[in-house]
């Protein structure tokens, strides 16, 4: 079996306080929704969707997957979202060969990857 994909189109957190989540999502990755209902909050960040669903009655939150953000400096990315009230998880380390990464837990406890990758480019093709 072989899928043709486009790639990383979306990720979904969920939140308890869709308004606030929508402030401090907006600060932290310095822009504003382009897709901003009481059902849905959707950013684009660099073509890729984050978006913020409110957290339905049971809290259930899904933990088996794990995104990274593209940052250029994982140090600074890291120290502002800190800084705006994310938690720590893993400070930024090297994983080989000049990668970066790093884990911080957003308000609403999602766990949010940053990623620096020397090696990687988008593929536009």
């Amino acid at each position: 079996m072989s899928i043709k994909s486009q790639g990383l189109r979306t990720t979904i957190y969920k939140v308890d306080d869709l308004k606030q989540a929508k402030i401090w999502y907006a600060k932290a990755f310095g822009t504003e929704p382009y897709f901003d209902e009481e059902y849905y909050v959707g950013f684009n960040i660099a073509g890729y969707e984050l978006g913020l669903l409110p957290e339905e009655k049971s809290g259930i939150k899904t933990e088996n997957v794990l995104s990274y953000w593209s940052v250029e400096d994982i140090i600074d990315s890291y120290d502002k979202m800190v800084s705006s009230g994310a938690k720590e998880l893993e400070t930024p380390n090297e994983v080989g060969g000049g990668i970066l990464v790093a884990l911080v837990k957003d308000p609403w406890q999602n766990v949010i990857g940053l990623i620096y990758n020397p090696h990687f480019s988008l593929d536009t093709k």
